[in-house]
């Protein structure tokens, strides 16, 4: 049997995470916390690719601020970087995809490019679609992996299916990108049938996405290519060029590149996937009692359902009550009905704003 080339990992965890406020801060954004566990989200990624049979180190793309973090994570699961390339400043996906694409050993290295903060239940399925697309980014496809969309959820965005791949079992062109829907479009786009909530994760040659940066996003690639250019090195950490690093837009691969590209595969895939987006997304994917209540740290229910208590400092004791979100951390608590963890932002920021 034909053995696979080695993908490198492009893990991105520049992110800052507002939504799980108050655990989740700018410090120690949401990549890092344990929700689940023992075990960050962030380490999770890692172990996603350790297979050496089928993946390289991996490379991460972070935030300069996160150093310490990145660092003591991978040693808790004993994982060798490739490099570590941390942004100056924030500047989105489209910007920290091109240093990792401009840092490959070899243009035509394939990068499978995951965010550091979702969560894969299915790993097995995972890998399958990976692997499965293996030949189609080499023939200089950008793929894409396309979620089963299992209800009109409006906070993902969606990605059109169009015709099967010659050659592919199981990837087919993207027809095209939708932002975050309303309900209504979300139900319409579920019905028709066809249609994936967008995670994220790619996989493509590294100089298919610089030739497509070229193309689409030429002010993006040139701020980059001048950073990397200009780069301190420090053992395995790469420090790109703050001045040429800040001069380029911020903006998303999906605007960048993928809504604009021509050859843009989606593989549906449908690994037990959450990108762990508010309190209410982490509750749908917790391990819960007997009374449907996710619990954990510190915390004891009483004659109460379908809570979710996340206390690691205090203890909180509940009595009599349903459907609540109650989070602490440090000298902060949090409560608010379940169903409106879209408020959080909001709430962070006037508590920030009191403090």
């Amino acid at each position: 049997m034909h053995s696979n080339p080695l993908i490198t990992p492009v893990i991105l965890s520049g992110g800052s995470g507002t939504r799980l406020w108050p655990l989740s801060t700018p410090e120690k954004p949401k990549q890092f916390l344990n929700l689940f566990g023992p075990l960050s989200m962030f380490q999770l990624t890692l172990q996603r690719c350790a297979d050496q049979s089928l993946y390289r180190n991996p490379v991460i793309v972070g935030s300069a601020s996160h150093i310490e973090l990145l660092r003591d994570q991978m040693q808790e699961v004993g994982v060798m970087s490739g490099d570590i390339i941390l942004e100056p400043c924030p500047r989105n996906t489209a910007p920290a995809i091109a240093l990792a694409a401009l840092s490959a050993e070899n243009p035509t290295d394939l990068l499978l490019v995951m965010p550091s903060d979702h969560m894969i239940e299915n790993l097995a399925a995972f890998r399958k679609s990976v692997i499965a697309s293996i030949p189609v980014a080499q023939s200089r496809w950008l793929v894409t992996f396309g979620i089963e969309a299992t209800g009109p959820a409006t906070g993902y965005g969606y990605i059109k299916q169009g015709d099967r791949i010659v050659g592919s079992a199981r990837s087919l062109s993207a027809r095209k990108f939708v932002e975050k829907p309303n309900r209504e479009n979300a139900e319409k786009m579920l019905a028709e049938g066809g249609y994936h909530w967008n995670a994220g994760i790619f996989l493509f040659r590294a100089d298919s996405y610089l030739a497509a940066m070229e193309q689409y996003a030429p002010e993006i690639l040139a701020a980059c290519r001048s950073a990397m250019d200009r780069h301190q090195s420090d053992g395995d950490i790469c420090y790109p060029d703050r001045d040429a690093f800040a001069s380029a837009p911020s903006d998303s691969i999906d605007y960048a590149i993928m809504e604009r590209a021509d050859k843009v595969a989606v593989t549906p895939v449908n690994p037990g996937w959450s990108d762990v987006g508010s309190w209410d997304a982490l509750f749908d994917i917790s391990n819960k009692d007997e009374h449907s209540n996710a619990i954990v740290g510190n915390a004891v229910a009483i004659d109460s359902g379908n809570n979710l208590i996340h206390s690691e400092d205090i203890q909180v004791a509940v009595h009599g009550v349903n459907d609540l979100i109650i989070v602490t951390h440090g000298n902060k608590v949090m409560i608010l009905p379940r169903g409106q963890s879209q408020n959080v932002k909001e709430i962070a920021q006037t508590v920030e704003a009191e403090d």
